[in-house]
């Protein structure tokens, strides 16, 4: 359960951090046998200089790619199995170009970026994986021809760079990553939005009864810095007389969230079921957001939704 709640967080950070550059695809299915793709990413054509903001994750978004973030680290297995989608992709473009009798550009096959906690020197030798000049430590590269390349999290240098890559470790590396983000200016355009995200990651896993010790760790770090930050935010509010227009502004926010996380989760949601969520209190939304864990359907929505007008 905590491992789907990691994934969820990492597939919706990844989207919040890249929409802004590109088109972003979570749980992008793939021919052949069932798969999906974390995040699929295809750049804007006209590249925003702003991506520089995000550092290391900045540079793999300058190109298409195809993001595999693991909470544990990956095992040989899933990380074949990545490159066995990238693969995939590669042969549906060619299959498209051809038919559109157009060639297939290296540039337009995406680039896979498989992200782990801690990967082995063994497992990383069995890949065949080289460190190429110009890349930070702990960027693995596989021989050119697959396209890819291992992200050891917890090799990475703790830089500004590399932060926004460090939010997706474990443990301490992942609490350093967050106290970093806190100390970022209020007005960096990541932030707020990054900060929201891993609270309700808080929040999910506060609700879960079979937590692991890294995750019980990770509330606990959360704690001080989520209460100072609701401190700050009611003292703004008393201050500049503006609490119920940051208000709609969480509310808002959180109602976006809500919707991508069930798009994601059961399918497009249609436009009454939408017109329902926006009529839902913040505390409604912040209970729909650890319930939708559970839906599997469309149904399942409706049914928590009619619940909530009894």
């Amino acid at each position: 359960m905590t491992r789907f709640i990691h994934d969820q967080f990492a597939k919706d950070y990844l989207e919040e951090l890249l929409k802004d550059y590109g088109e972003v695809k979570a749980s992008e299915k793939v021919s052949g046998e069932i798969k999906e793709i974390d995040v699929l990413f295809t750049p804007a054509k006209q590249q925003s200089s702003n991506i520089q903001i995000l550092g290391l994750l900045g540079r793999f978004a300058e190109h298409p790619a195809i993001i595999e973030p693991y909470r544990n680290p990956a095992s040989t297995d899933e990380i074949c199995d990545c490159i066995l989608k990238l693969l995939e992709i590669k042969a549906l473009l060619r299959r498209e170009a051809k038919a559109n009798k157009t060639k297939l550009q290296d540039s337009e096959i995406p680039k896979l970026w498989v992200f782990t906690p801690t990967i082995s020197e063994t497992r990383l030798s069995s890949f065949g994986t080289i460190q190429k000049q110009g890349w930070l430590s702990g960027v693995h590269f596989l021989p050119d021809a697959l396209r890819t390349a291992i992200v050891a999290i917890h090799q990475l240098p703790q830089t500004p760079e590399t932060l926004w890559l460090r939010l997706l470790g474990r443990g301490s590396v992942q609490s350093q990553a967050i106290i970093e983000l806190q100390a970022l200016p209020l007005d960096h355009p990541y932030q707020k939005q990054t900060l929201e995200l891993v609270y309700n990651l808080r929040e999910n896993l506060r609700v879960n009864q079979e937590l692991e010790a890294d995750d019980r760790e990770l509330i606990m770090r959360l704690e001080p810095l989520y209460q100072k930050n609701r401190e700050q935010a009611r003292e703004e509010g008393r201050q500049e007389g503006k609490k119920e227009g940051r208000q709609e502004g969480r509310q808002e926010g959180k109602q976006n969230l809500i919707l991508r996380q069930l798009n994601r989760r059961i399918g497009e949601i249609d436009t009454s079921l939408i017109e329902q969520i926006q009529g839902l209190s913040l505390e409604q939304l912040e209970n729909l957001g650890e319930a939708l864990l559970d839906f599997s359907s469309f149904s399942d929505l409706e049914t928590w939704l009619n619940q909530q007008s009894i």
